[in-house]
């Protein structure tokens, strides 16, 4: 039976896309220096890199204008399939309670507006000679 690894036999490791790549980056005296052996413990090291596929993968390069660097910026989103650190734990449970405290608190907000229009519609004036002016606004502008 022949050995695979990520569905490449190991007599033709030189073929794996992911070694081809490390390969080519490399001099060809350090290049040929590798037997099957050594590719596939280097192929098991830098893991399997196909399975990486982000439902949002943004790239972009700009270039400053006057001194002419270039920088490039990386936005990758998807659904982490590693294992988190302890502190990776408690950053992203520190971001979903921020979240969720931020929507909830926008929520409300979207609530009181609603419900202070809904009672300047209806000419319920509970506070007398005072108005935020919301009314008139919406009034002005959107009807």
């Amino acid at each position: 039976m022949i050995q695979q690894l990520n569905n490449v036999p190991v007599e033709n490791i030189r073929k794996d896309p992911e070694v081809k790549r490390l390969l080519k980056r490399m001099p060809k005296s350090v290049r040929q220096s590798f037997d099957e052996q050594q590719l596939i413990h280097i192929r098991k090291a830098i893991g399997d890199r196909s399975e990486g596929e982000h439902s949002l993968d943004w790239r972009a390069v700009f270039t400053l204008p006057l001194c002419g660097w270039h920088f490039y910026f990386v936005f990758l989103l998807g659904k982490n399939r590693r294992e988190l650190t302890d502190k990776e734990k408690q950053i992203s449970i520190l971001l979903g309670v921020l979240l969720i405290s931020v929507v909830t608190l926008l929520g409300l907000l979207f609530i009181a507006v609603a419900m202070y229009l809904l009672k300047s519609a209806a000419g319920i004036d509970l506070f007398p000679d005072f108005s935020l002016g919301l009314w008139h606004w919406f009034k002005v502008n959107r009807m």
